[in-house]
């Protein structure tokens, strides 16, 4: 094999193999157990954090697989494996070890003529041949955030044979699918609680595995401060080696981390020589350890050598995977390191901030060189560093890393940077609000500076702010600059001030400049790349395509959106742009997919929150009630909207505390209390301010405004007749209006109305108008979360549906079918039908029964004119005695009752 392949072929054979037990590991012999026993299982998750032995039980229960004659292959994941083509070729080599006799090629290049759906359907297609018993295990399945990978493994897990298992281990909850899985009983879930040692297992690892003379109750006592967490015991353990008092160190000994990491990192480090205290000592500000690095800030050292030693004490280092020579401390480690180094040598730390702060500089990386310099209190050299590279930042959206960095300098020192100020006011706007920043720019000289740079930037600045504060009007007047005004001394600005008045022009509603606009900020990214740009122009339009009814594109806008400022940092969805993430998380939940909706909000939340985004914090944080009380958590939802209303007070945002009230009246509804609801919409009545949202085009108000709320309500709880009327005026203006999405929201709410007012034919018609584009679309919360009223309606139409034998669409059907599936098992046993007094089961003439027995097949008027050789009128004359005789209103009530009774 040429030289050039060594490294590829190492690599394949450290991730197809599990890693070697240690002679100190402890038999997990019921966790074992468990997993073999759990033989309907297609997915096994061994979930955890670092350090509770999720491997260990992994490597166990594959050596018992192999004794009992079970074919088993073994995968570690890394952080390369996000590439699909990757992905899969590591795949299929592990699959070749269930499926073939041979050993696998290792340095065989994946077939690039394959696409990445045909290469899984071959290793599905593989797996699926296989009739004895396999089980394919995956480690640190937490590093796949891929989403194209995720979907090849979730094909994978739901195409394997009843004989095939997949058994993966993960820190945190895998996307795979996990409640549908969870529901057939196909899943085995194993956390936490099962990875902690028993009081047995303490026993076992302490006294015979790692050799330590204990009593019983010394033994006890550790276990109930250790919890059984395997780290904690470990390192332990390390401590009470050759300990001249283990009883005084077990008294002492707590469960919790930052008490585990003071007491048994302090023991542990007083029994070091004094050239390896000095070297933790002196390195523990590094996050990463190489041996250059840590040469610079212990010369004359060899760090290679000391490295080495250290690797061998894994409770000191963790290797840094694929790369060579490269550590990190363990965090509670480090944190006490820090800590005896900040107290015994106070005067060298700033100089060994110094030194990494010079190397990495030198090694090209100048973002850990300015942490280095800024935790140094090197701000000569913190701002000379910034200066080079701040505005590179700025235009990649790393505002929270800008804020920090600018808020740590001193304001004497830092205003001796214009545009660095100017910055961090940028910085500031997105991560802590708009109100603070403009204060902090009311309280500087910038708007005075003649430097056309800075004078770029407050030209965008000063509008964004207003309209992140919902002062658009304001904001419109200041952003009244032309494209061929723009300066072209600050490339950043100038776009963000072309985005600025698209979003104006959107919120006002002339959706077509405001495109044009976008078109325009594009444009100008060609020759000056801004991914926070990218992101801002995504966002905009995609907020238009959502309240024009576009909601799948509006959905892949808003995804390309979060990957535009992701992208940056080679992050997942997760860690986007807040602006953009909230948004993404919306289409995400109106697709249903609550889960990773809930997810995605733990993150974007609390950070859009921070910024005071209006439009953002309704939107995030009215998804995390409907989310809560979808789950159940009725105080939970009910908490979410008092915290949104408290912070629309906090930051003078009058929308929000109104909204906030809307979505409680909504909630209120969801309950069965009525009066309660009316109560929250008359406090919720501010006049002035539901007249300004009806001009304007908020986003989070487009399905949340005081006229719709009333019509919920009359349509939910009062009287339905008397909200037809203002419904149509309603639906009228938002089409003039080009709002489809609301179109689409009211009509379902005139769908509801004409069932409740028993005219169940108009209120299918309805249905029929909106149910093609909603399916389209891919709309489901837009029904769920107006509750079983709207379940009714939808299955009564589903049942026309059916009963009218359109079966042709498998699209369409399964739609409907995950629709009325979305609403829960307690829609499917609710009647969709009013009461009705008993027919009089006699009185259908023959001809009448041949007419039901013809409707209740799907034919039309025309059709049963044709079958039954009379014209259509008279067809007419027929349905309007049957309904009279069965006390109907409509078609497909009478076939109802018919089959009800047993008429047909």
């Amino acid at each position: 094999m040429p030289v050039s392949q060594t490294p590829k072929r190492f690599l394949m054979v450290s991730k197809l193999n599990p890693p070697a037990s240690r002679a100190a590991q402890v038999e997990r012999a019921e966790l074992c157990q468990k997993i073999l026993s759990a033989s309907a299982a297609k997915l096994i998750v061994v979930r955890a954090s670092a350090g509770f032995g999720k491997t260990t039980a992994m490597t166990q229960s594959m050596s018992r697989m192999n004794s009992a004659g079970i074919a088993t292959a073994w995968l570690t994941i890394d952080d390369a494996d996000n590439d699909v083509s990757r992905f899969l070729f590591c795949l299929n080599a592990s699959v070749s070890q269930l499926t073939e006799n041979e050993a696998y090629t290792f340095n065989e290049e994946p077939i690039e003529s394959q696409t990445a759906s045909e290469a899984a359907f071959n290793i599905v297609a593989r797996l699926s041949e296989k009739r004895s018993a396999f089980a394919l295990f995956i480690d640190d399945f937490e590093k796949v955030h891929e989403q194209s990978v995720l979907g090849l493994i979730r094909e994978i897990i739901e195409h394997l044979p009843a004989s095939g298992q997949i058994i993966i281990g993960s820190r945190h909850v895998p996307e795979l699918g996990l409640g549908r899985l969870r529901a057939r009983g196909q899943l085995l879930e194993i956390d936490v609680s099962e990875l902690r040692f028993s009081v047995d297992e303490t026993a076992d690892f302490l006294v015979n595995r790692r050799q330590l003379e204990l009593t019983q109750d010394d033994l006890i006592h550790i276990h109930n401060r250790s919890e059984g967490w395997a780290t904690a015991l470990w390192l332990a353990s390390l401590a009470l080696e050759g300990n001249a008092s283990p009883q005084s160190f077990i008294h002492r000994f707590s469960g919790e981390n930052d008490a585990v990491a003071d007491y048994l990192a302090h023991d542990v480090l007083e029994q070091q020589p004094d050239k390896i205290k000095s070297f933790l000592l002196r390195t523990s500000i590094l996050r990463h350890l190489t041996p250059s690095l840590c040469n610079a800030l212990v010369p004359g050292c060899d760090s290679e050598a000391m490295l080495r030693h250290l690797d061998t004490r894994s409770a000191f280092l963790a290797p840094i995977e694929h790369e060579q020579l490269t550590y990190r401390y363990h965090s509670l480690f480090a944190e006490f390191l820090r800590s005896v180094l900040h107290a015994k040598y106070p005067c060298e730390v700033s100089g060994l901030h110094l030194a990494a702060s010079h190397w990495y500089e030198n090694s090209g990386r100048f973002v850990p060189a300015i942490d280095h310099a800024i935790e140094g209190r090197a701000f000569d050299r913190a701002m000379f560093l910034l200066d080079a590279h701040a505005e590179r930042l700025l235009s990649q959206g790393r505002m929270k890393l800008l804020a920090r960095w600018l808020g740590e300098l001193p304001a004497d020192q830092l205003s001796k940077y214009e545009l660095l100020e100017m910055i961090y006011m940028w910085a500031v706007g997105f991560t802590r609000g708009p109100d603070e920043a403009l204060e902090m720019l009311s309280n500087t000289n910038l708007e005075a500076s003649v430097n056309p740079v800075v004078k770029s930037h407050i030209l965008a600045f000063k509008p964004l702010m207003m309209g992140m504060m919902d002062r658009y009007e304001e904001a419109s007047e200041l952003g009244r600059t032309d494209d061929n005004e723009l300066s072209g001394f600050a490339p950043f600005a100038d776009i963000v001030s072309i985005n600025s008045r698209a979003n104006v022009f959107s919120v006002m509603g002339n959706y077509d400049q405001a495109r044009q606009l976008i078109d325009g900020a594009r444009d100008a990214q060609f020759s000056h790349s801004s991914s926070f740009n990218s992101m801002y122009s995504e966002s905009l339009e995609g907020l238009i395509d959502l309240q024009e009814g576009r909601q799948k594109q509006a959905a892949a806008r808003f995804r390309l959106a979060v990957g535009a400022t992701s992208s940056t940092y080679d992050f997942s969805h997760t860690s986007g742009n807040a602006w953009a993430g909230v948004l993404h998380a919306n289409t995400v939940y109106e697709a249903n997919d609550l889960e990773l909706a809930a997810r995605l909000l733990h993150v974007y939340g609390p950070l859009v929150r921070e910024a005071g985004l209006p439009d953002h914090m309704l939107i995030s944080d009215i998804m995390l009630s409907r989310l809560a009380f979808n789950c159940g958590d009725v105080d939970r939802a009910f908490q979410a909207l008092t915290e949104l209303e408290h912070m629309g007070r906090i930051r003078k945002l009058p929308r929000v505390v109104a909204t906030a009230r809307l979505e409680r009246s909504r909630l209120f509804l969801a309950q069965g209390r009525p009066e309660a609801a009316k109560q929250e919409l008359d406090r919720a009545g501010n006049e002035e301010l539901w007249r300004r949202v009806r001009k304007h085009r908020m986003p989070a108000n487009d399905l949340q405004y005081m006229e719709m709320a009333r019509l919920r309500w009359e349509v939910l709880a009062g009287d339905p007749q008397a909200a037809l009327a203002p419904l149509d005026m309603e639906i009228k203006e938002a089409q003039n209006s080009s709002l489809y999405r609301r179109v689409l929201k009211l009509k379902l709410f005139k769908a509801i109305a004409l069932y409740r007012c028993n005219r169940l034919e108009d209120s299918i018609e309805v249905m029929t108008e909106i149910m093609p584009t909603c399916c389209a679309e891919g709309y489901v919360r837009l029904f769920v979360d107006e509750g079983a009223a709207a379940g009714i309606v939808v299955k009564l139409y589903h049942q026309t549906f059916r009963e009218a034998g359109r079966q042709s669409d498998p699209v369409f059907v399964s739609y409907l079918e995950n629709l009325i599936e979305a609403f829960g098992p307690a829609l499917l046993s609710t009647a969709v039908l009013p009461e009705t007094d008993e027919p009089t089961l006699n009185a259908l003439t023959r001809k009448e029964t041949r007419v039901l027995q013809l409707l209740s097949e799907g034919y039309s008027n025309s059709a049963m004119s044709e079958k039954l050789f009379v014209s259509d009128s008279t067809v007419r004359t027929h349905l309007r005695n049957i309904n009279s005789k069965l006390n109907a209103s409509s078609r497909t009530q009478a076939v109802a009752i018919a089959r009800r009774y047993g008429l047909i």
